[in-house]
């Protein structure tokens, strides 16, 4: 499963990319000398657009059966099996394990996304105090549907 990035951001970078090939490509075409930094704009562009078209291909997170994954040039990998806790701070999730962490950004995980992550990480068997997802309560309080009514009786 991957985990997706919001639109938003992902629209970001690529709105940045445009920008920056544009005032790039400008500035080559009408500008009376090169210089150097008229490269900068290219690079620039380069730089965005190459981050929006591998962060569209891989996504934020990857997780399987047996891993979680931090989709990045210096990305970590944890076997979920070794999570020994888990905590939740100013938003973000910090995975640990008895050799090393990962921090999980929620904000810019989309919302759909970030219920799956949600429900993988409250399936987690951990002791109540090593989660925020204490006996599960996360599956329970969010699997009702909000236009249906608690009881699942008739309502005239």
């Amino acid at each position: 499963m991957k985990v997706r990035y919001k639109k938003k951001k992902m629209r970001f970078n690529l709105i940045y990319g445009i920008i920056w090939a544009v005032f790039g490509l400008l500035s080559l075409n009408y500008g009376e000398e090169n210089e150097w930094t008229d490269y900068v704009f290219i690079l620039m562009a380069v730089l965005y657009l190459g981050q929006y078209f591998y962060e569209w291909r891989n996504q934020y997170l990857t997780i399987d059966s047996e891993f979680i994954k931090v989709n990045s040039s210096f990305g970590k990998k944890i076997r979920l099996s070794e999570i020994s806790c888990i905590k939740k701070f100013a938003g973000d999730y910090i995975l640990k394990t008895a050799k090393k962490d990962i921090t999980i950004n929620t904000q810019i995980i989309d919302k759909v996304s970030l219920n799956e992550l949600n429900e993988i990480l409250a399936k987690l068997e951990l002791p109540s105090d090593k989660t925020p997802f204490a006996n599960n309560s996360y599956n329970s309080s969010h699997s009702r549907r909000k236009d249906l009514p608690a009881s699942g009786g008739n309502h005239s």
